[in-house]
């Protein structure tokens, strides 16, 4: 009997001893989550720096910044950043809202709707630039006819041809770049006239066969060139 007391007695003590441990390791729990949290909060803060614009001094915000000048990659707000821009597009040159870089021979800064627009508003480029493409079109309307021409950007040309089609049905088969737009133009004309039916531009002459004299008059002239 005293031994059955004794051990439930040991067991009571046991068990106080134990409560205050939990109760600790519980509180030590919590303590840590708070803690957690805060940090993870702080740390999150601090991915967006509060910082001014440069040029106004207001606070940037979401709502005023782009989102990287925000992260710490500029420091002006959408309004003087846009003031900022107005001289660099300004010197910038688009033709039906495709970039036209410096080195191309009609560059003129502006947004122009075509190149034949941006021409005329660089008549003295557009009369002296040899360069630009020489190239094959087609239309279903003439079957087995191919046109050659020349241009300083193929795909602005046959756009101008499209305006004069219900069906904006030409296509673009082949281009290629020269130094001599005019020279290869003409020498192409003279190699395919010899050899087929000619229409002023037009001839009656598959695709493949177009490209390959073409490509022999561009031959041609590189060779003499480097002679």
């Amino acid at each position: 009997m005293k031994s059955k007391l004794k051990l439930e007695q040991t067991k009571q003590m046991s068990l106080g001893d134990l409560q205050p441990a939990v109760c600790k390791q519980q509180g030590l729990t919590t303590t840590s989550t708070v803690l957690s949290l805060v940090t993870t909060k702080s740390e999150t803060l601090g991915l967006t720096p509060i910082r001014d614009c440069s040029d106004c001094s207001v606070r940037l915000t979401e709502s005023n910044t782009y989102k990287a000048h925000l992260e710490g990659r500029g420091s002006r707000c959408k309004s003087c950043w846009s003031v900022f821009q107005k001289p660099t597009l300004s010197q910038r040159m688009f033709v039906n809202g495709k970039y036209i870089p410096k080195s191309h021979p009609l560059h003129k800064a502006g947004n122009y709707k075509g190149f034949e627009e941006a021409a005329f508003s660089s008549l003295a480029n557009y009369d002296s630039s040899l360069e630009g493409q020489v190239y094959i079109i087609t239309n279903p309307a003439w079957e087995g006819w191919i046109k050659v021409g020349m241009a300083i950007d193929t795909q602005d040309r046959a756009n101008q041809y499209q305006t004069s089609s219900p069906f904006r049905d030409y296509k673009v088969e082949y281009t290629i770049n020269t130094q001599d737009r005019r020279r290869l133009e003409s020498l192409a004309h003279t190699l395919l006239g010899n050899a087929r039916e000619q229409r002023n531009e037009w001839f009656k002459c598959d695709v493949e066969t177009a490209k390959w004299y073409i490509d022999s008059a561009l031959g041609d002239m590189n060779e003499k060139e480097s002679k």
